[in-house]
């Protein structure tokens, strides 16, 4: 072969190479994309990144405002639960504000663990507001804080229904006895009405099974006394032996009832 054979070989073979790489572009085939952007969202942080930061912003407590009512020296126990955050959480109630302004505090003898658990036994009845706070585990830590109020109710509760007085030589009255529990309950009701000297004589006694749910059922009692000034002193105790638990109540007269006839 000459030598201008050779040249339109080799033309012939750049014209079909340069088709080949034509071709490939136009049938929508492109090179891989870098290394570097695989696996990571447009700002640079990995999706679990991104995720980790919305969790973070969706820390909530989901507990209602008001809490499950208790009663005095009845095991209690809720469980406070949030959603969002990173694990793990940890719950604390604050004492103080920022601004050092108190914000209430739990009923006596109940206390929050740091799992979220509130227990024990409240020493006493009440309406209690305190602030819980709930820390997750991300750095910097997110925090989020609510206000609850926890109602301490009275299990048996005892009032006037009409105030011990005197009528003649005697001293009588109505008592309204109430039981807010879900049980039964054994009850006891003694009346004492205690002279100047200390002495107590028993103006009214009942003992009977008091049902669940009761309100305000009337208890009536009096008795005649000697002359003289009595403070009237009433006492119920309801007893739930399933359970081993005991109610007491007790109220009296602001002062001395006086009994100016008698024998």
């Amino acid at each position: 072969m000459n030598r201008s054979g050779r040249f339109v070989l080799l033309g012939l073979a750049g014209l079909i190479f340069n088709l080949g790489l034509t071709g490939g572009v136009a049938s929508g085939q492109t090179s891989p994309p870098p290394r570097s952007s695989i696996g990571q969202s447009p700002s640079g942080q990995s999706p679990s990144g991104q995720s980790q930061q919305a969790d973070q912003s969706d820390l909530v407590i989901a507990n209602e405002a008001q809490l499950p009512d208790g009663f005095p020296h009845v095991a209690y126990e809720f469980r406070f639960r949030a959603h969002g955050g990173v694990p793990s959480l940890h719950w604390q109630v604050m004492k103080v504000s920022h601004d050092g302004h108190p914000l209430g505090d739990l009923p006596p003898g109940i206390k929050l663990e740091d799992d979220g658990l509130l227990h024990g036994q409240a020493e006493r009845s009440g309406e209690f507001q305190f602030t819980v706070a709930v820390f997750d585990g991300s750095k910097p830590q997110q925090a989020v804080q609510k206000n609850f109020t926890l109602r301490v109710r009275s299990a048996l509760i005892i009032d006037w229904k009409s105030a011990a007085h005197v009528n003649g030589s005697r001293i009588e009255g109505t008592v309204a006895v109430t039981n807010t529990t879900q049980d039964d309950m054994d009850l006891t009701f003694v009346v004492m009405a205690v002279a100047g000297n200390g002495r107590a004589t028993a103006i009214g006694y009942q003992h009977f099974p008091l049902k669940k749910g009761t309100v305000a059922m009337e208890l009536p009692f009096g008795e005649n006394l000697p002359h003289g000034g009595y403070v009237v002193h009433v006492d119920a105790v309801g007893e739930v032996a399933a359970k081993n638990v005991i109610y007491r109540e007790r109220m009296q007269t602001p002062g001395a009832l006086q009994v100016v006839v008698g024998p």
